[in-house]
């Protein structure tokens, strides 16, 4: 067990960044994972757990905490009466087969090749929130037939590798065919649970050693960094909602994806450069 005086300032610094996490999930429809992953990385190396499977713990243990997210994120949408149940029904089996995929492929990746993963895919989506517009299409409707499949699979899967809900993914698929941002934000926060519950599943079953695990902890999902994570994002993810339908959120999306670019940059220059 790790030294309460080095403990206790990262039990304070998780509940912060899931107190973030919940709003910006809410907010921009980007996943509090996308901010969950970088943070769960740097508490458990900080903890000494810098082993093999030091990624898979925090993509499992950051899907773990969408699950409640989201379901959280989409109910306070819902009551505005912002989400597009349709969509959901249809994206939801590509986002699963997606999700179950990405687990099987996860588990057999070294975590370097993971963090390039995750950097890369960072990258790409810092970059089109820095330089996205809403005004881009790639059609006036939402696809049907196996378009719909390949897009809500590589949404369940891309997903599923960087540890988030689906949003990063979901909105901007879903913008470029003319969904309104903010029923595409609403839409988006149920891709969480889609993604989330089978993907966890996978990974509780995932054999690592118990000398490599955090305590409290279940394959590669970390019960007590849920737990911590959730006692805030449960509270503030309704706020994230509630902010998406009062004020234009674009001002906030150009900033975040600023961070993200920096985070991503760190991230690369990690697994790059040591």
């Amino acid at each position: 067990m790790p030294e309460m005086s080095l403990l206790l300032p990262l039990v304070g610094f998780l509940l912060v960044i899931g107190a973030i996490a919940g709003v910006l999930a809410g907010l921009l429809g980007v996943g509090g994972g996308i901010v969950l992953v970088p943070a769960f990385f740097y508490a458990f190396s900080v903890l000494g757990y810098e082993g093999p499977f030091l990624m898979q713990m925090c993509l499992a243990t950051s899907l773990a905490t969408i699950i409640v997210t989201s379901i959280r994120s989409v109910m306070s949408h819902n009551k505005k009466g912002a989400v597009d149940w349709g969509i959901l029904r249809t994206w939801a089996p590509g986002i699963v087969v997606g999700a179950a995929i990405g687990v099987t492929i996860a588990s057999s990746l070294e975590s370097g090749v993971l963090q390039l993963i995750f950097g890369i895919l960072a990258l790409v989506i810092g970059c089109y929130m820095l330089a996205g517009r809403d005004t881009w299409r790639l059609g006036e409707a939402m696809p049907k037939g196996p378009v719909v499949w390949a897009m809500s699979g590589s949404a369940g899967l891309l997903s599923v590798l960087m540890g988030i809900g689906g949003g990063s993914f979901g909105v901007p698929m879903m913008t470029l065919f003319g969904v309104p941002i903010h029923r595409a934000v609403a839409t988006a926060a149920g891709f969480g649970v889609t993604i989330a519950v089978p993907s966890v599943i996978g990974f509780m079953f995932l054999d690592i050693p118990s000398d490599q695990t955090p305590p409290f902890s279940i394959g590669a999902v970390n019960v007590f960094a849920f737990v911590l994570i959730v006692s805030t994002t449960i509270i503030t993810a309704p706020y994230g909602a509630k902010l998406a339908h009062r004020m234009n959120p674009k001002p906030l999306k150009r900033a975040f994806g600023v961070f993200l670019v920096l985070v991503a940059l760190n991230m690369l220059r990690e697994v790059l450069f040591g």
